[in-house]
């Protein structure tokens, strides 16, 4: 069966160099927080352009440990998508502060920015974008948004490491970038791990502690933290998949355009729409499709495998039921539908689903 994403064909190309790396972390015996955790976050910081990464356990806990940084508490609300995965929600929920949900972009599938503003209360503290599916959202009108409002901006950029917005690096783009490198993001280990990006040092600095339980030195603890501790052999793996992540980058992006090109000319209308400033990279391939589950279990019967990013939009789901209602995300959380996509995918393979998804 076609894979939906292949992890073994990117191992194969980089194996000797993570079992080296790997050794290295088995040899020194620093299993958490270990040297290759700040290398790793010397690298990713240079490479999105910001002064300071932070290395943590996981995607998830990056958005609590950038929230935990900016003071968010029980009481507070954070404006955000509700056409997103659960952990954007949840975490704001977990601080007891207030999810406030917004509708999405049509076109984009993220968070509609003129909407935002209407949002805004006397207890909004921050609003929190998503970067879905790879593309970073409308960070300019976002930030103007924001600033008029003394608000920061944590993107949520767990789907577009990698991708940029006019000409900048996602995660450089806001007060706090968080992303996530579980395995099947674009820049994943092998394992649950993620980073936070800043330019603020203060910023960077709670976030720093935060992540070791508050600590600022050894048994000394100022604030309240986590165990948001990233382990070193994850840093390890991903310091080996970081030397071709450029490369793969370039090979999304080929991936996402002939998938568009081909489908386009199969007729099928309603492929990825990327800004003209963006770029993506494709953390998912997603269209919309009519009679999705038939369609997805004649796809499965022909060994083509899919998924659904999201079926349930946050404000329906049973944490959060809401009576409001956000027509453009209940509509398009109706019909989405992530074909296969990574860097090794084989124009045969794309061939194959095209015309699958013309003869079901």
């Amino acid at each position: 069966m076609m894979q939906f994403i292949d992890l073994k064909a990117q191992q194969d190309r980089i194996r000797g160099q993570i079992e080296a790396n790997i050794r290295k972390v088995l040899d020194h015996g620093k299993y958490i927080m270990g040297p290759e955790v700040y290398e790793l976050e010397e690298q990713l910081a240079d490479y999105v352009g910001v002064k300071h990464c932070i290395g943590v356990s996981s995607g998830t806990d990056a958005l609590l440990i950038a929230m935990m940084s900016l003071g968010i508490e029980p009481g507070d609300e954070v404006i955000t998508t509700p056409f997103t995965f659960i952990a954007t929600g949840e975490m704001i929920a977990l601080l007891r502060a207030k999810p406030v949900f917004v509708d999405i972009d049509p076109k984009t599938y993220n968070i509609d920015a003129n909407q935002i503003e209407n949002a805004i209360t006397s207890k909004t503290r921050a609003i929190m974008p998503v970067s879905l599916y790879g593309q970073c959202s409308d960070m300019d009108a976002i930030n103007v948004i924001a600033d008029r409002h003394g608000l920061p901006v944590i993107e949520d950029a767990a789907q577009s490491f990698g991708a940029t917005y006019k000409g900048k690096m996602s995660c450089s783009l806001s007060t706090i970038g968080c992303t996530s490198f579980f395995p099947s993001k674009p820049l994943g280990s092998y394992g649950d791990s993620g980073a936070c990006f800043t330019d603020d040092d203060e910023l960077a600095k709670a976030m720093r502690e935060i992540r070791v339980h508050g600590q600022d030195r050894r048994y000394h603890h100022p604030r309240i933290g986590v165990n948001g501790r990233m382990d070193t052999i994850q840093a390890a793996i991903l310091l080996g998949k970081f030397e071709i992540f450029p490369e793969e980058v370039s090979l999304r992006g080929e991936i996402g355009l002939r998938y568009t090109t081909m489908l386009s000319k199969a007729g099928i209308e309603t492929t990825p729409y990327i800004e003209p400033h963006n770029t993506s990279v494709y953390a998912q391939y997603t269209i919309q499709v009519s009679d999705r589950e038939r369609l997805a279990e004649y796809l499965n019967n022909a060994e083509i495998p899919t998924v659904i990013h999201y079926p349930i939009d946050l404000n329906r789901q049973p944490v959060f039921a809401s009576k409001q209602r956000f027509p453009v995300s209940e509509r398009i959380s109706a019909v989405v539908l992530s074909l296969p996509m990574h860097p090794y995918l084989k124009q045969d393979d794309q061939e194959k689903v095209v015309s699958a998804l013309c003869t079901p």
